[in-house]
């Protein structure tokens, strides 16, 4: 075990039950491309859902079918979305959206594919579902993964991750590290929460901040994030990300974090 043990939240641990609660023939998925993916989650007909009753939002898991493939997805309908005092509503759908154009700005595929579409309760995210390597939660990850793990806390800094709980990343089947959850991202104001705190001080392994430079100083990528990013946030908001991605590349260090304030609520 790489992390120190802590008690898994429990707004924040539906997807392990989730997983355990699949049918077998749900745990044996088939491998699609990306384009497949794609076209099933913009196009792909809703069979069935059913709600997951431990979230503080309503999150459907629902089966979605196209030209005879069936997969699970995750669906966060707009109006399922509870109120909050320091994000506007209705907006947490988009800034799941916004949370995996730029990991696929970044190139790093931690977040699933993603997309904005509408489903039986309206317009909502639509996340593909990923099944977990073991436990799906930061607890059962590894040395091995530590790598990768560096890449999620460094993703989670610039889109300002308010929320990131244990089993809100996890080890994937043929994959490395998936991360989900990003309804309470990009904030303009600093809201960094996480239980991952392994790294603080250390400085940005130099393949990953190359990784990371290479996707800021090409203007086509920069150009099309900030476009998209234009469209989903406001835009003191899209300021904001810029101003954190060039902050890393100014002080190349993972932040000391502070325990009385960058905890997940119901952790501290």
């Amino acid at each position: 075990m790489l992390f120190r043990r802590g008690s898994i939240h429990r707004s924040g641990y539906w997807l392990p039950r989730l997983q355990r609660a699949l049918p077998a023939e749900m745990k044996n998925l088939p491998d699609l491309t990306r384009e497949q993916v794609h076209e099933l989650l913009t196009k792909g007909v809703v069979e069935r859902e059913a709600l997951a009753p431990w979230g503080t939002n309503y999150t459907y898991f629902v089966q979605l079918r196209l030209d005879g493939i069936a997969h699970p997805a995750v669906y966060k309908p707009r109006r399922g979305e509870a109120p909050l005092y320091d994000f506007p509503s209705g907006t947490l759908y988009r800034r799941e959206y916004a949370a995996y154009l730029v990991s696929h700005w970044l190139g790093w595929q931690l977040v699933p594919h993603t997309v904005i579409r509408d489903g039986p309760y309206g317009v909502g995210s639509m996340q593909i579902y990923v099944l977990a390597e073991g436990e799906p939660h930061v607890y059962s990850l590894t040395e091995a993964d530590a790598h990768d793990l560096r890449r999620l806390v460094l993703f989670d800094l610039i889109v300002n991750n308010a929320d990131r709980k244990p089993a809100h990343c996890f080890k994937g089947r043929r994959h490395g590290i998936w991360a989900i959850d990003h309804g309470l991202t990009f904030h303009h104001y600093p809201k960094l929460r996480t239980v991952i705190w392994d790294f603080c001080g250390e400085e940005i392994p130099k393949d990953i901040l190359e990784e990371f430079r290479a996707a800021y100083e090409d203007p086509r990528r920069v150009g099309w994030l900030n476009e998209e990013l234009s469209v989903l946030l406001a835009a003191r908001e899209v300021s904001a990300f810029w101003r954190r991605v060039e902050g890393v590349l100014s002080c190349p260090r993972f932040p000391d974090l502070d325990p009385r304030y960058n905890v997940p609520y119901g952790f501290a």
